[in-house]
Order: C-alpha cells, then sequence, then structure tokens
C-alpha cells in the first residue's frame, strides 16, 4: 500500500477513528487504526468490540498502491499531530510502515491486518432517516444525564424510540431525566421495540463527534442488540445496554395546577453560577423563592459563606420555595443558548421541577431536602 494524503484531513479522521481504541486491551491489536486504501478513498477502522466506526476519507486523496495496514494508535497519531508536513505519505513494505514528509521519515513495525476484528457495515434495508441537525440536538440534550457509573446499567446510555415519524431520546442517573422529541422518517417500516434501545454513552459521544454540520440527514438503525448510525463519511455501531428502561412518562409531571414561569438561560445561568460560589461537593443545594416577581436564589456553606442572589421574573404569587442541585440546572443551562427562553414549572418544596423548551425538549430535576 501507497497513499499520499493531506495531512490535517489524515490527522483529523485518523483521531476520530483513534478515539475509541482501547489505551489497554488483552488483545493488542485494538489499540491500532486499519487503513485501507481502494479505488479513490481511504477507510479508517476502529472498534474496542462494543463500539466500531469505519470512516472514508476521499478529499485530498492520492492512492498509488492499493492495500491495507495496522497504524499504531499512539505512535501514529503523535507523529500526524506533531509533523509540520503539508502531506503525509504511508507506504507498507515486509519491514513494517513508513510515514513520511517533506521534511520527516518514520519508520514503525506493522501487524497483520487480517487479524484486526472485522466492523460492521451499514446494509440495513429498515432505519429511520433523521435531520442531523436535530439528531446532535437530541444527544447533546439527553447524554449528560446518564449515569454511566450506576450498577443499574440500563442508565447508562440514551434511550432512543422510533416508530414512524416519531423520534425521542431520553438520558436519566435517577435524580433527574432529558427527554427531546423529534420528527423522522420511517424506511422499511422500522421502529424500536419497548425500552431496550439504549445506547451506551461513550457511543453517543463518538456518534457526535461523528456528526457533521454540513450533512443534512442521519440514518440509524436498530437490530437486535446492535445500533448502527450511517452518515455520508462514516458508519457507527455500537452494542446496545443490557437492561430495561424504567418507564420515564411516569416521571414526567403532569399537573394542571403547576405554577408556570417564562425564564431566559443566560440571566438564569448567570444568577445560578454566583450562588453556587459558595456550595461545596458535600453542600450542592440551592434554594429557589419564587415570589413578589423575584426569582432568590440562596446558598449557604458553613465554612464557604452565604450567597443571595436575586433575579426579576414574572410571578406574582404566592412565595413557592424548592431546593436544588445546583449542577442540574447549571447541566441543563450548558446545553442551552443563552438566549433561549423556556417555561419552568413548580408546584411545591417537594414536588420536581418541570422545563420544558418550545422544541421539544423537557427536563425534569428532583428537589433536594432542605436543610436550612
Amino acid at each position: 500500500m501507497k497513499i499520499t494524503c493531506q495531512r490535517d484531513t489524515l490527522a483529523n479522521a485518523f483521531a476520530l477513528a483513534a478515539s475509541i481504541a482501547p489505551t489497554r486491551s488483552p488483545k493488542e491489536i485494538l489499540q491500532n487504526v486499519k487503513i485501507t486504501a481502494a479505488g479513490s478513498k481511504l477507510t479508517l477502522s476502529a472498534t474496542d468490540q462494543e463500539v466500531g466506526i469505519r470512516l472514508d476519507v476521499t478529499e485530498g486523496v492520492e492512492i498509488e498502491t492499493e492495500g491495507t495496514a495496522l497504524l499504531p494508535v499512539q505512535r501514529t497519531g503523535a507523529i500526524f499531530r506533531e509533523s509540520s508536513d503539508e502531506k503525509i505519505t504511508v507506504e507498507t513494505d515486509e519491514s513494517g510502515i513508513r510515514i513520511s514528509g517533506s521534511r520527516s521519515k518514520f519508520r514503525l513495525p506493522g501487524n497483520n491486518p487480517d487479524e484486526f476484528p472485522s466492523v460492521r457495515e451499514f446494509d440495513e434495508e429498515k432505519y429511520h432517516q433523521i435531520s442531523t441537525r436535530l439528531f446532535r440536538e437530541m444527544l447533546k440534550r439527553t447524554a449528560f444525564a446518564t449515569d454511566s457509573e450506576s450498577s443499574r446499567y440500563a442508565l447508562g446510555g440514551v434511550l432512543l424510540e422510533m416508530e414512524e415519524s416519531s423520534v425521542i431520546a431520553v438520558g436519566t442517573d435517577g435524580r433527574r431525566l432529558a427527554r427531546m422529541e423529534g420528527t423522522g422518517e420511517s424506511v422499511g417500516g422500522h421502529q424500536t421495540n419497548g425500552m431496550t434501545t439504549i445506547v451506551p454513552t461513550r457511543a453517543i459521544a463518538l456518534i457526535e463527534k461523528a456528526l457533521s454540520e454540513k450533512d443534512d440527514s442521519v440514518e440509524v438503525a436498530s437490530r437486535g442488540n446492535d445500533l448502527l448510525i450511517r452518515t455520508p463519511r462514516a458508519v457507527i455501531s455500537s452494542r446496545l445496554v443490557e437492561g430495561r428502561y424504567p418507564n420515564w412518562r411516569q416521571v414526567l409531571p403532569q399537573r394542571e395546577d403547576a405554577v408556570k414561569i417564562d425564564v431566559t438561560v443566560g440571566p438564569l445561568f448567570a444568577a445560578l453560577r454566583q450562588a453556587a460560589i459558595v456550595t461545596d461537593i458535600d453542600s450542592r443545594g440551592v434554594d429557589f423563592t419564587f415570589a413578589d416577581g423575584t426569582l432568590k436564589l440562596e446558598a449557604s456553606t458553613a465554612d464557604l459563606g452565604e450567597s443571595q442572589i436575586e433575579l426579576p421574573i414574572t410571578y406574582d404569587g404566592e412565595p413557592i420555595t424548592l431546593t436544588m442541585d445546583h449542577r442540574y440546572l447549571a447541566d441543563f443551562c450548558k446545553v442551552m443558548d443563552s438566549e433561549v427562553s423556556f417555561v419552568m414549572e413548580i408546584e411545591s418544596s417537594k414536588s420536581p421541577a418541570l422545563l420544558n423548551t418550545d422544541d421539544g425538549y423537557a427536563y425534569v430535576i428532583m428537589p433536594m431536602a432542605r436543610d436550612r
């Protein structure tokens, strides 16, 4: 094999593929990225045998000799990052791999690419076609609420529910829940079964990186214990998390008499950051008091002091105070644009807060016990 490619293009593609290669594994061959040169494109493959990616590179590629090679992740990645050459040539022979530029030459040992496990291609006839922009937003707004360290494995991923024109993503760690609804197109009658299509958070992170704003749509297929994603340049496969997801619909409050308050993300986040200055890992609760056209945020920690921040709101009813973990509300603010407005539904100090946007996003925060 002998190929020449723009260094930046190859380096970016290699970094994305290499991000899922395990740093430690009893199978050392997994610590490589397989590169295949055929026709007019390069295909980079990587897997940890739970998540896999096939990434095509077509721009700025010159293939002199077709073939395959295994590039060790750590050394090859360092060469691509540190090189200042505009173009990089990768060549294999019996002695190994040669990587060279106009001012640099490297020789690395090569393993047999035939021993590298296969990474699945997307050959599904049934799938959902979803707007790339929508799908990215759904993943970003739900993945942060998952709990990858929980003994309840089902909470370590994002639940996807797809049927006909409906697509729903849900993430929860048992203390807060994020749900976003959107639309898609079912091709071939594709739909998911119940609450078992749970995509591990680690795979979600890779999918987010692989989605490009230049792409109009993405294809998503759930098949048995696996999920397949296809974009114009990549195919990602992932095993699903074992277990059954909790009934998230029972968690979303359905209240007719809840107080609904319009809030803008930016000012709330600024007030929240100020109030949280005197909190620590053991004292994370911030009191939110809604009364007299004002939202008052108060926090207190014995060794750190007290804070009181006020924010004008459109509510003049009876005072309502509830205590929330400031980190959970901050997480919500971080995935939203600062100028976006949302509706905060509150009922009492013992009831969860529900945050709703007008684009199908809902976020539930369970209250904390008040200790002040």
